[in-house]
């Protein structure tokens, strides 16, 4: 019988590269993609700042709400009369 030889891998060089989903694509693809994703970075930026927007508008419409409530005000306010005498 006769010996087998191990066929070693041959390192890579510097110019045999991997291909990339980058190389495959076209320049045009590419910018699509990137401005597709640079519209929905900015619809969530836009959806998160209504929603702080929304939040705030309802905390302030609570507070006028609670200020306008006796038994809030009644059971908020510092018990200490004499200091206003």
């Amino acid at each position: 019988m006769a010996k087998r030889r191990n066929a070693k891998p041959t390192a890579a060089t510097a110019g045999d590269k991997p291909t990339t989903l980058k190389d495959l694509l076209g320049a045009d693809t590419i910018s699509k993609l990137k401005e597709q994703a640079e519209g929905l970075r900015r619809e969530e930026e836009e959806r998160k700042a209504a929603a702080r927007k929304q939040a705030e508008e309802a905390r302030k419409a609570e507070q006028k709400r609670l200020e306008n409530d006796f038994e809030h005000l009644l059971n908020n306010s510092d018990m200490d009369w004499h200091k206003y005498k």
